[in-house]
C-alpha cells in the first residue's frame, strides 16, 4: 500500500455525503498512554499514531472532506524528554520524505502551520519542498500543526498588525475579524467545522483557539493509535445530527 492508500469505505451509508464537514480538525492524543498500556516505550505509540494519521487523511480525502488539520507537535511539547522529541521529529522527516514522493500522484496538498523557525534546517527545507509541490495540486489539503500554539499564533498575528500600524501601513480602526484571520498561520483556510479529540480528555490544549469559535466538538475515549475510519464515521454522524446556528435562531 502507498502512503495515502486506504482499504476502508463507508459501506453502511450512515454518513450523509451531502452534509459533510468541510474542515475537520483532530487533536491526536493518547499515543503515550496507548504504549504504556502495552508495556511499550512512549515512542512506540507515536510511531503507530503516525500511521493512523496517514490512514485517516486518506479516508477524509476519499469521503469528500476538503481539509484535515491535525495537532502534531505543540509549543509546549519541547518540554518532553529529548529522546521522545527526537523520535517525533524523525517521524515527521520520514513522513515528509514519503509525502514528497506521493503527493502529486495522490493529489493531496500538505501544509505545515506553526512557528517553523524552531525546527531543524533540514525539516524546514522539506517543508519548503512540500509547499512547492502543494502549489501545483488542487483538492484535499492536510494541515499539520508543528511547533504550534493557539495563543502564540494570536500573539504573532497581533504583533504583525501592530508593526504595520507603527510603519503607517495600517490603522487600528481598520482591523476586522476577517483581516485578523489573514495574519494567522491558517490564513486562507476555512475555520474547522468539527474538532475531534480522542483519548478521553475534554479540553482544547491551546489548539486553533481563534478558528474554533463556532466549531462543533466531539470527544471520545478511544486513544489515537486505536482511532480508525469507523471512529471518524461516528464523529461525523454525531456532527450531522446537530443544528448549527452560529449564534442565531432557526
Amino acid at each position: 500500500m502507498g502512503l495515502f492508500d486506504s482499504q476502508y469505505s463507508n459501506k453502511a451509508g450512515q454518513v450523509d455525503q451531502n452534509r459533510l464537514p468541510r474542515h475537520i480538525a483532530i487533536i491526536m492524543d493518547g499515543n503515550g498512554r496507548w504504549a504504556k498500556q502495552r508495556g511499550l516505550p512512549r515512542t512506540a505509540g507515536h510511531k503507530v499514531g503516525a500511521e493512523v494519521f496517514r490512514k485517516i487523511a486518506t479516508y477524509c480525502k476519499n469521503l469528500g472532506v476538503e481539509y484535515l488539520t491535525v495537532y502534531a507537535f505543540s509549543t509546549e511539547n519541547w518540554k518532553r524528554p529529548e529522546t521522545e522529541v527526537s523520535v517525533i521529529m524523525g517521524l515527521l522527516k520520514q513522513y515528509m520524505l514519503e509525502a514528497i514522493d506521493s503527493m502529486e500522484r495522490d493529489q493531496i496538498r500538505l501544509r505545515f502551520l506553526g512557528d517553523l523557525s524552531a525546527i531543524s534546517p533540514e525539516l524546514q527545507e522539506l517543508v519548503e519542498r512540500t509547499n512547492a509541490i502543494s502549489s501545483r495540486i488542487e483538492g484535499f489539503q492536510a494541515n499539520v500543526c508543528l511547533n504550534y500554539g493557539g495563543r502564540d499564533e494570536i500573539l504573532q498575528a497581533a504583533r504583525t498588525f501592530a508593526a504595520e500600524c507603527a510603519a503607517g501601513e495600517a490603522a487600528p480602526e481598520e482591523l476586522t475579524a476577517d483581516r485578523f484571520g489573514g495574519y494567522l498561520y491558517s490564513a486562507g483556510i476555512p475555520d474547522p467545522d468539527l474538532v475531534i479529540r480522542p483519548s478521553g480528555e475534554l479540553r482544547l490544549s491551546n489548539f486553533l483557539l481563534w478558528q474554533c469559535a463556532y466549531a462543533e466538538f466531539y470527544f471520545c475515549d478511544t486513544l489515537w493509535p486505536d482511532f480508525d475510519e469507523r471512529a471518524l464515521d461516528a464523529a461525523i454522524i454525531d456532527y450531522q445530527r446537530r443544528d448549527r446556528r452560529f449564534g442565531g435562531i432557526k
